[in-house]
């Protein structure tokens, strides 16, 4: 038996008439016949009666056309989903993000696939340092991340989504929050409060960088591992911080975003996958479009 015995089959029973079958199948009416008696010698019973003026299920056709209909609306719905599958516009993907995207990105990128992909569920876990990300993404526990480079494993590849430039989160009250911009150098006398430290965290090593290039090792008062405790703590008055301008857009009561000079300070923004597949490609597509670039990223680079 194959499934063309039970399409044929749910023509006839559904529409009682051979010749009507025949032309609904696009197919001519004594092979169809021929068919439907090879499925009920298969079976051992009739399914059909027959007369020169009537065709009529038997009571074992009347319950194998509601089993054969559901086969088949199944096997179509399998199909179906295979081909939006293969197509990349259904399935789960679980995005990462670092803590300064986590707020000013991801929810517009969430609504984007929303809109750009239904049939993808979104799965999102914020605030994750790089190192955690690259971790998840090599075991599994995520499809795509949103992190800051460098990225040093072979099997992951990188695209480069924005370029941010780097500010400086003051309490409210600080001597240089009422300033148009604060140079680094400024900053040598005061305490820090950073990401954490010991390669956990790629902006700690960025502001020990910055830092050092001014001439002098930052005082590190609080590490933390959360962006949202690391403004909070400034707000607070243990410090201030260097990070990413998207940064700004937690609003926290008693803290100032001021811009950090040279202006070319800045870090990059990537999004790393370890796999090529066409859900990752809609949906990098749709992460660029909501970050102002191309429709289609550009070809991946694999950092060294």
């Amino acid at each position: 038996m194959e499934l063309r015995h039970l399409r044929y089959f749910r023509a006839v029973g559904e529409e009682l008439h051979f010749g009507r079958a025949a032309e609904r199948l696009h197919i001519a009416q004594p092979p169809l016949s021929q068919q439907i008696r090879q499925l009920e010698r298969e079976l051992g019973c009739a399914l059909l009666t027959r007369t020169t003026r009537s065709v009529g299920l038997t009571s074992a056709g009347a319950s194998y056309l509601r089993r054969a209909v559901e086969i088949l609306d199944a096997v179509d719905a399998a199909n179906d989903e295979a081909r939006r599958i293969a197509a990349g516009v259904q399935g789960r993907v679980t995005i990462g993000c670092v803590g300064s995207a986590t707020y000013s990105l991801l929810p517009q990128l969430v609504r984007a696939l929303g809109d750009a992909l239904p049939g993808v569920e979104v799965s999102v876990r914020g605030e994750m340092l790089a190192p955690a990300q690259i971790d998840a993404l090599l075991s599994g526990g995520l499809d795509l991340a949103l992190l800051r480079p460098p990225v040093h494993h072979d099997a992951v590849v990188t695209h480069t989504i924005r370029r941010d430039r780097l500010v400086v989160a003051l309490p409210a009250d600080h001597v240089l929050a009422a300033r148009a911009a604060v140079a680094v150098i400024d900053l040598r006398d005061e305490d820090f409060v950073v990401h954490a430290g010991h390669e956990r965290s790629v902006m700690s090593n960025l502001v020990a960088t910055v830092c050092a290039d001014a001439g002098f090792l930052p005082r590190v008062r609080q590490e933390v591992s959360e962006t949202s405790t690391l403004v909070t703590l400034v707000a607070a008055g243990l410090g201030v911080a260097i990070v990413p301008d998207p940064t700004t857009a937690l609003d926290i009561a008693g803290v100032r975003y001021v811009p950090l000079e040279p202006t070319s300070l800045g870090v990059d923004l990537v999004a790393a996958h370890t796999g090529d597949s066409p859900l990752i490609t809609n949906v990098l597509d749709v992460l660029r479009t909501v970050t102002g670039g191309p429709n289609s990223p550009p070809p991946p680079r694999r950092d060294p």
